[in-house]
């Protein structure tokens, strides 16, 4: 299991659940050279059901999101395992 890298002053990096069992934490990538989030745009995916978030080994949880579906409903944020992109649907 992979854990949230911490800075100097001990905050935690930014991970998400993986897109193929929404379970393993995946770190999420960011491109240095221009300054942004790596993203995997207009994927769809499995809604893998998971109440509450994933957690490493330090109890950090990975990222939450609302979903579109009702704007009340908490949800998991997937990412590719293998990139480290995020997975979004801009549809």
């Amino acid at each position: 299991m992979a854990n949230a890298k911490r800075d100097g002053n001990f905050r935690t990096t930014l991970t998400a659940a993986s897109s193929a069992d929404g379970l393993t934490i995946v770190p999420i990538g960011f491109n240095v050279s221009v300054n942004g989030l790596l993203v995997d745009n207009d994927t769809t995916g499995t809604d893998r059901g998971i109440v509450r978030a994933v957690r490493d080994e330090n109890f950090v949880p990975v990222l939450m999101a609302v979903s579109s579906a009702d704007g009340i409903t908490p949800v998991e944020v997937y990412a590719d395992a293998v990139t480290g992109k995020l997975l979004i649907n801009s549809n």
